[in-house]
C-alpha cells in the first residue's frame, strides 16, 4: 500500500522544518520551492559583516538524512477538485526541459510559498537596491561594500566622491534594517577602520523610514532608547521619510531631495507571491494589507466566498502556513517564530494523524508570544516585555539574550558549535573579514 503523498510549496521556516520533522516513514513527502536551500534569516546581516561563514546563515533541503524529495520548481496553479499542482521549473536558462511545465498529485497540500520583498512599487528600487531575504542577498552586500572601500581607496578618488560611495542608505527602520545597520557599525569601527584607515572615516549609515520613529512594535521608551543609542554613534535616522524614485547612485525623497549613496538595501516589509494574489481565485485571503491566505485554528485553508457557498468552507485536506497565510480573526505577525510554531503544530498533527483522529478532534493552534529582542550595535540591545505592565530592558544583556537566540536559530548542532567558536576567534583575533 502505497504512502500518502504530501506536496509542501515553499522551503522557507515553514517549509524547511516541515522537511525536516514530517515523517517519511508514514508519508511520501516532497517539497517544491525555486530555491535549494532555506536561509535562517536572522543570521544573514551576521553573516554579510563577517560574524561566521554564509554557509552557516542556510541549510540545503537536500539532505542524505532527509527523506523527502525536492524539486526545484515554481507552482504556477492548483486543481484543488482533482487534487493537483502545476508547476514549471524554476531555472535562468532556456533549454527545453526548463521550460516544460509538469503536474503532480497529492493527497495533503502544505501551502507555505512566503513572501518577497515589497518596494511599494517606487520606480528604480527593484533594478538598485539589495534586499535581505537569501545569502545570495547577504553575498551580494558584501561584495559591494568591498567594491566601494577599494573604489575610495584610489588615488584619483575626491573626499567628496568618497563620501557619497561610503554613504549606505537603509530603507526599513523596523528590527532587520536596525540589525543590519548595528553590525554595520560594529564593522565599520573595528575591522574596516584597520583595513582601511584612510577612508573608513567616510563611511556612514542612515536609516529612512515612512514611520514617525524606528522600531515601532516596541513601546515608546525601547524604540526612544534605541533612536538615541543609534543617533550617539552618528548614524543618521530620517523618519517621515517618502521616497518618491531611486535611481544607480541616490534616493529622491519628497521634501529632501537628491541623497546621494553607494549601497542601498531595502528592508521595509513583505509583498504576497503571484501564487497568492493571482492564481488561487478559489482560496479566501486577507482584503486589507498584505494579501495572505485565510485559514482556520487548524490551519486549514479557507475556500472562497461565492453565491452558492459559505464563507466557513474549507477546501478538503488543503493547509497554509508561514508569512504567506494567517488565522481568519487572529492575525498574527510574518515572523519566523509564527511560522516555526505553526509548523510544529502540522508537524504534530500529521504524525499522529488516525482516523479517530482528524484536525477537528484535536486543539486548536496557539500561539505562544516570546519576547522581541533587537541588537542596536556596540554590544547593546533591546527586549520588549510581556504583558500590558511588562517592562523590557536593554544594555549589554539584551546584547546577549539577542546572540544568544541567534545561534539556536540554526537546527544543526554542528552549525551551532561552529558559530560559536567563530565568535570566540573573532573576540580573540578580530574577525577575518577581508578573507571571505
Amino acid at each position: 500500500m502505497s504512502k500518502p503523498h504530501i506536496i509542501v510549496v515553499g522551503s522557507g521556516w515553514a517549509g524547511f522544518y516541515l522537511a525536516e520533522y514530517l515523517s517519511t516513514a508514514i508519508y511520501s513527502v516532497t517539497i517544491i520551492s525555486p530555491r535549494r536551500t532555506s536561509a535562517y534569516t536572522p543570521l544573514l546581516a551576521s553573516a554579510a559583516c563577517g560574524l561566521f561563514n554564509f554557509y552557516l546563515a542556510e541549510e540545503p533541503v537536500r539532505s542524505k538524512t532527509r527523506k523527502c524529495r525536492f524539486i526545484k520548481a515554481n507552482v504556477t496553479t492548483v486543481d484543488f477538485p482533482s487534487r493537483k499542482v502545476h508547476c514549471a521549473p524554476a531555472f535562468e536558462d532556456s533549454d527545453t526541459i526548463s521550460n516544460e511545465p509538469f503536474t503532480l498529485e497529492y493527497d495533503y497540500l502544505i501551502l507555505a510559498p512566503g513572501c518577497i520583498p515589497n518596494t511599494f512599487n517606487t520606480p528604480g528600487v527593484a533594478e538598485n537596491a539589495l534586499f535581505m531575504k537569501n545569502v545570495s542577498d547577504a553575498m551580494a552586500m558584501r561584495k559591494l561594500l568591498f567594491d566601494l572601500l577599494e573604489k575610495a581607496s584610489l588615488p584619483n578618488c575626491p573626499p567628496a566622491l568618497q563620501k557619497e560611495l561610503l554613504h549606505i542608505a537603509i530603507v526599513g527602520g523596523g528590527p532587520t534594517g536596525v540589525e543590519i545597520t548595528a553590525e554595520l557599525d560594529d564593522l565599520a569601527h573595528k575591522e574596516l577602520h584597520d583595513l582601511y584607515p584612510d577612508v573608513a572615516h567616510h563611511l556612514s549609515i542612515s536609516i529612512y523610514d515612512v514611520a514617525p520613529y524606528i522600531l515601532g512594535a516596541y513601546d515608546q521608551k525601547l524604540h526612544s532608547y534605541a533612536n538615541e543609542a543609534l543617533l550617539r554613534r552618528n548614524i543618521g535616522i530620517e523618519t517621515n521619510s517618502r521616497i518618491e524614485c531611486v535611481d544607480e547612485h541616490a534616493l529622491y525623497i519628497k521634501d529632501k531631495g537628491r541623497v546621494p549613496y553607494g549601497m542601498l538595501l531595502w528592508v521595509t516589509g513583505n509583498k504576497a507571491v503571484p501564487l497568492v494574489t493571482d492564481h488561487l481565485p478559489d482560496v479566501r485571503k486577507t482584503e486589507k494589507g498584505l494579501v495572505r491566505i485565510l485559514t482556520d485554528s487548524h490551519l486549514r485553508v479557507y475556500r472562497s466566498p461565492t453565491s452558492s457557498s459559505s464563507s466557513d468552507e474549507l477546501h478538503e485536506n488543503v493547509f497554509a502556513l508561514g508569512d504567506a497565510a494567517d488565522i481568519l480573526g487572529t492575525s498574527l505577525p510574518t515572523t519566523a517564530e509564527v511560522a516555526v510554531q505553526k509548523s510544529k503544530f502540522l508537524v504534530n498533527f500529521f504524525n499522529t494523524l488516525s482516523p479517530s483522529r482528524t484536525p477537528s478532534s484535536t486543539t486548536p493552534f496557539t500561539y505562544r508570544e516570546k519576547q522581541l529582542v533587537s541588537y542596536i550595535g556596540s554590544r547593546d540591545g533591546i527586549i520588549a516585555g510581556k504583558g500590558e505592565k511588562g517592562e523590557g530592558w536593554t544594555g549589554r544583556s539584551a546584547w546577549l539574550a539577542w546572540r544568544s537566540g541567534s545561534v539556536m536559530w540554526t537546527r544543526s548542532w554542528r552549525n551551532r558549535a561552529v558559530i560559536l567558536l567563530t565568535w570566540v576567534l573573532n573576540l580573540v583575533f578580530g574577525k577575518e573579514i577581508a578573507k571571505m
